[in-house]
């Protein structure tokens, strides 16, 4: 097998990163977080010949799932993910996509397979480690590969920031729980992709993020 290369398509208004994962080689991958959008991310993997395996959900928020069921349609990939504890977020994505405006109505979903904390998700001899880590929504969960030191973190943390806690669910102790039991704990040396913005590493935020300091 290839190595992993990840390429960002950011999409709807809130200009999420949707992230496609797939090895060099073969040219499989999976698709992250399909919050909308969903003919430029089946157009995109079709014009870069990736075959999209699965569909991977971080939480159920409208600009990460939104898409989800459309691309599945689509293209026949199995969405996995997010935790079960989203699945009323996952219930309301069509009314979100209204009340938003979105141009293509979102979906409500049903995921193929939940996840929970400790299970593996894995396309071809690529192995990621589920972690649930709730505070933003109650179901959050990040896909972490130890090989290549590499965390898709969703809305757990971000580049200088952590995610929002306001919205209906949130819980800002549960998120630093989540941050400092569950994601710091991995290694300075692990960079992350999140679901908004320029990425960064663990070390770098551990130093430098004041969300993180003092946890």
């Amino acid at each position: 097998m290839g190595q992993l290369q990840a390429g960002i398509i950011p999409v709807t208004p809130f200009q999420q990163n949707c992230t496609i994962i797939f090895d060099t080689e073969t040219k499989e991958g999976v698709v992250v977080d399909p919050g909308g959008d969903a003919d430029r991310i089946a157009e995109t993997a079709r014009r870069e010949g990736i075959t999209i395996k699965e569909i991977w959900i971080t939480h159920g928020h409208i600009d990460h799932a939104g898409g989800a069921d459309e691309l599945r349609e689509m293209t026949g990939a199995p969405v996995i993910g997010p935790h079960k504890d989203d699945q009323y977020l996952l219930d309301g994505l069509a009314a979100r996509g209204r009340e938003f405006g979105y141009k293509t109505p979102a979906r409500n979903l049903v995921s193929d397979r939940y996840l929970q904390d400790g299970d593996v998700v894995t396309f071809g001899t690529h192995t990621f480690n589920v972690l649930h880590c709730p505070g933003h929504s109650p179901g959050h969960v990040i896909f972490v590969n130890k090989d290549m030191r590499f965390i898709i973190m969703g809305d757990v943390l971000f580049n200088g920031s952590i995610g929002r806690t306001d919205l209906p669910g949130g819980n800002h102790d549960q998120l630093l729980a989540s941050i400092r039991d569950k994601v710091l704990p991995l290694g300075d040396d692990f960079g992350f992709i999140c679901g908004h913005g320029p990425g960064s590493r663990i070390g770098d935020e551990r130093r430098s993020n004041p969300f993180l300091q003092g946890i």
